[in-house]
């Protein structure tokens, strides 16, 4: 006994002089990575004080600040930021839904500004610019070696000045673009009945959005005479650049009865957090359809990839942006703010959507006509075919009762809605299908 126990102590001894032997190079390498960080300041110190003294022209110190702290925060990645003043109160604005600008989604790509997607209704989308497009120049100005915000700040101006932004697109000859700045006021949600489907088209994650939603989806079941009338939903979030992760959750959260919505980890472990759902269905459980492109991003995939890992919806369209990084706005002495990527977010199953996308479980490319296609009166590939009923002095079927020949004549008319419906948005109406295809499928069960 006695033995053992010296045997521990002398374990312990050892473990001492081991600790100490350990303790003593991390302390000096702590203190010398904090001599140089201090150093680092100094050198900094001194870089501002000869500008401001040396420089050929007269600088504003304030700006000069600015500059460096921006500098520092966008060599990050292209979505942490410094917000002055003034972008800082603007971003409240928005998040409120209602701001001035063009309604443009931007990052930065190669040094040129990328559009994310553009906002349904607003001046740029009205002036054509799409999802992917890159923003060169300016009124004649290059963007090249700007900042992110330097380049929104040249794209911002008064209500109802124009702006001429030179736009290069894949398979085109770089063009301009003009467009008069407006007050973009969101409308976050949009609801309406195609056929017997209840479309919501969300255009941002803001404040009113959920709010919107619920208010559209009740409405339009309601006109429709009830839940039994409908046979489903499509949650359109194509170009939808994102917003705010809360609504996001409340979207995801309606059509969800439980389990885990979302989750966001950080550089430490403990700062994770899960989001759950609770009990309820807005859907009423009938099917969702769930319509995504290359301008959906952010909140937009975290409510596609949960529906889609909980086998809630089926996802039709193209891969999706791929922005799955979560930014804190912290507020700043002075009115400014700092945007900042704190986490990662990852879907129920796991995914991290960074740089991936959410890739749709159905995918289908919207097809672009051509000038062309446009002018021909021809059949389109879109469009089905004459059938005999359609040539004239064709026979009549005389084996019809009269509530055949109604619902024939319903057919009719619903076809025609369709093939008016895949002209114009070929992906909605692939959706729609999709919808009709899965309650089929509930009745037989």
């Amino acid at each position: 006994m006695k033995k053992f126990l010296m045997a521990a102590m002398a374990g312990t001894l050892a473990g001492v002089v081991v600790t100490t032997q350990v303790a003593a190079p991390l302390l000096a390498q702590e203190a010398e990575k904090n001599t140089n960080v201090y150093e680092q300041l100094d050198l900094f110190g001194d870089i501002f004080e000869r500008i401001r003294v040396q420089y050929v022209e007269d600088v504003d110190e304030g700006e000069l600040i600015e500059a460096a702290i921006n500098g520092m925060l966008t060599s990050l990645d292209p979505h942490s930021s410094y917000l002055p003043p003034d972008d800082a109160a603007a971003m409240q604005e928005q998040t409120r839904g209602e701001f001035g600008g063009l309604g443009i989604e931007v990052t930065q790509e190669e040094g040129f500004v990328k559009v994310v997607s553009p906002i349904d209704g607003t001046p740029a989308d009205n002036a054509g610019i799409e999802a992917g497009d890159f923003i060169t120049h300016v009124d004649g100005e290059s963007v090249l070696g700007l900042t992110l915000n330097e380049a929104v700040d040249l794209m911002r101006g008064p209500v109802g000045s124009e702006i001429i932004v030179t736009v290069v697109r894949e398979g085109e000859d770089p063009f301009d673009v003009s467009i008069i700045r407006d007050t973009i006021e969101l409308t976050a949600v949009r609801a309406r009945t195609e056929q017997n489907t209840v479309v919501l088209r969300v255009t941002t994650f803001n404040d009113n959005t959920f709010p919107n939603l619920k208010e559209g989806l009740e409405e339009q079941v309601e006109a429709a005479g009830g839940w039994d009338a409908v046979n489903g939903v499509v949650l359109d979030l194509r170009n939808n650049p994102g917003g705010l992760l809360t609504q996001a959750i409340k979207v995801s959260d309606a059509f969800l009865d439980a389990g885990e919505i979302v989750s966001t980890r950080g550089r430490d472990p403990q700062d994770g957090e899960r989001f759950n759902a609770s009990p309820g269905d807005l859907a009423d459980g009938k099917p969702v359809v769930v319509l995504i492109n290359g301008g959906s991003a952010s909140a937009s995939e975290i409510v596609a990839g949960a529906l889609q890992d909980h086998r809630r919806a089926v996802v039709v369209g193209t891969k999706s942006f791929g922005k799955g990084s979560v930014q804190t706005v912290m507020p700043l002495r002075g009115d400014g703010a700092m945007r900042l990527t704190t986490a990662r977010y990852y879907t129920p199953s796991g995914r991290s959507i960074q740089a991936l996308g959410v890739s749709p479980d159905i995918l289908v490319p919207q097809p672009r006509r051509t000038e062309e296609e446009d002018e021909d009166e021809g059949e389109s590939p879109l469009r089905p075919l004459r059938s005999e009923s359609d040539l004239r002095g064709s026979l009549d079927n005389d084996s019809l009762t009269e509530d055949e020949i109604r619902q024939i004549e319903e057919d009719r008319e619903r076809a025609e809605e369709a093939a008016k419906l895949r002209d114009e948005d070929y992906q909605l109406a692939y959706a729609i299908d999709v919808l009709r295809g899965l309650s089929a499928l509930n009745e037989i069960k």
